[in-house]
């Protein structure tokens, strides 16, 4: 049995499985850091009996990946906590941790919809917006770890005077672009806003200006999109209408878009692939 962690911002995902097939999750409220990890432990704890092997932990970051801690978030509770030393003293057993994104990445190279190529994109658009990137079958970290939310995108102040939503940079692509950022700019949350909505084209075209860069930058064959706000299934077709405005027929091969195969549980089937690695 492996246990699987997906640490988000607002919630955690847990799961305990020999594979994705069977595995069995539980999901409940992001707290304070002692709080929820002490949840998930007993709850891994209970669901596995005495069986467990191993966990993956996909995390909300940034992260010191040679740490195992929880870096700069805006959650100030949980900068500098040790969340990977936390579930392996818990657990006592090893423990693996990676960004959430990066994790989800690795799930569906593995399992999902990106099992057949061998350069992928995955991004999420949620309470935040991050990235994780396969190349050749082999996750990218570099010196951290990519921060694709917090790229600088073209921000037309006079057509969207909204400043951003970013507590670090304002106006970056998930400043502009994420859930909280949708709800600033109209004053309801996304998920209430028809699908007619001026809202949908203007985010439609920041997340294309977002891909076209990582489009030109690494040159996935796919690119996956999930997250909360991703829920509006329109918004495939619309990004990709406005990836080609923007590229310009310039790129003449361009990657395949649309959803994770597991959706809302990609984060944790990625952390179960890190576990099971």
């Amino acid at each position: 049995m492996f246990g699987a962690i997906e640490a988000g911002g607002t919630k955690f995902i847990c799961g305990v499985g020999a594979g994705p097939d069977d595995l069995l999750t539980t999901r409940f409220a992001t707290a304070e850091p002692e709080t929820t990890v002490a949840e998930a432990i007993a709850w891994i704890r209970r669901q596995s009996a005495g069986q467990l092997r191993a966990v993956g932990i996909g995390s909300f970051g940034p992260l010191d990946l040679k740490t195992g801690r929880i870096t700069s978030t805006p959650k100030a509770a949980w900068r500098g906590y040790d969340l990977a030393g936390a579930v392996e003293r818990g657990l006592d057993v090893p423990v693996r941790i990676d960004t959430d994104v990066n994790a989800a990445v690795l799930g569906e190279a593995r399992w999902g919809a990106a099992r057949n190529v061998s350069n992928c994109l995955y991004l999420t658009v949620g309470t935040g917006i991050g990235g994780g990137v396969m190349v050749e079958k082999q996750v990218i970290h570099g010196l951290t770890h990519p921060e694709m939310g917090h790229i600088r995108i073209p921000h037309d102040i006079a057509a969207d005077p909204y400043a951003g939503a970013c507590p670090y940079h304002g106006d970056c692509l998930e400043g502009l672009a994420s859930g909280p950022a949708i709800q600033g700019r109209w004053g309801i949350p996304g998920q209430d806003l028809p699908s007619n909505h001026q809202a949908w084209l203007l985010e439609a075209r920041y997340l294309a200006l977002g891909i076209a860069n990582f489009i030109c930058t690494l040159s996935p064959e796919r690119i996956l999109i999930g997250g909360g706000v991703m829920r509006q299934s329109h918004l495939y077709g619309m990004i990709d209408k406005e990836m080609i405005r923007i590229l310009a027929g310039y790129v003449q091969k361009l990657p395949e878009i649309g959803p994770p195969l597991y959706g809302d549980l990609a984060g944790v089937i990625g952390a179960l692939a890190l576990a099971m690695t």
